[in-house]
């Protein structure tokens, strides 16, 4: 599979970018959320104000301008391709982290009832928040995790009934 990405910025424009053009930005973190950019010798400010990883959609505020935007990697085009969807895959009773980081919040607690898509924990990770999310409608059965635990890729963090 080619390592190609479909990007979709603000539901409306679409472009690809592959690996090695993605390698060869001219990208600075300076601080934080906070990117500096050079491209066809222009700067531009970035700043990361939302991510969900899980969705693979970010908020991203360049030069006061606020766009949403989806990353489709090959994979997922191959399984849009083929008529699959990623949302009909079963929907787990244990949220796991996607990858290591530092737990800096905690959104819920035991006992408490969530819908699909509602924000359980916000793991940072690379200096960027990713916020993980429900997969369906449940109650919270118990936390494994707290605000300040540094946690590895696959840590058990939550359990739905």
């Amino acid at each position: 599979m080619e390592n190609k990405f479909k990007v979709r910025v603000n539901n409306f424009l679409d472009f690809e970018i592959d690996k090695k053009q993605s390698e060869s930005l001219d990208v600075i973190q300076q601080k934080n959320s906070n990117y500096h950019i050079l491209h066809n010798n222009r700067a531009f400010k970035a700043e990361l104000t939302q991510s969900d990883f899980d969705k693979k959609q970010y908020t991203v505020i360049v030069n006061s301008n606020t766009y949403q935007v989806k990353i489709e990697n090959s994979l997922d085009q191959f399984i849009e391709e083929i008529g699959y969807s990623m949302n009909s895959t079963k929907k787990l009773n244990l949220i796991h982290a996607p990858m290591p980081g530092i737990i800096i919040g905690i959104k819920v607690q035991e006992g408490d009832n969530v819908k699909e898509g509602d924000t359980l924990v916000i793991l940072e990770a690379m200096k960027m928040e990713n916020a993980i999310t429900s997969s369906k409608d449940a109650v919270i059965k118990s936390i494994h995790a707290k605000t300040g635990d540094s946690v590895e890729k696959n840590k058990l963090l939550i359990e739905l009934e």
